[in-house]
């Protein structure tokens, strides 16, 4: 699969990252003015759970629920 990923900076130097279906818009739910363009077109195996590289864990569940995945909380430390 193919994934646009975008960027937020959090606090102390920290991102989270969304990553979107290539093409795809970021879905209403996930909107801020704040997101911006990390990677376009990121190459991902169909099979990959994580996205260490983003902090994104349990990707296709998270694309399959919301239509995309967005780094943890747990990973803002």
């Amino acid at each position: 699969m193919r994934l646009d990923i975008y960027r937020r900076h959090e606090h102390n130097g920290h991102f989270s990252y969304l990553a979107v279906p290539e093409g795809k818009p970021i879905p209403q739910e996930a909107i801020n003015t704040d997101w911006q363009p990390e990677t376009r077109a990121l190459e991902v195996d169909d099979s990959a759970a994580t996205l260490p590289q983003f902090h994104i864990e349990q990707l296709a569940q998270q694309i399959g629920l919301k239509g995309y995945a967005i780094t943890g909380l747990k990973d803002m430390g």
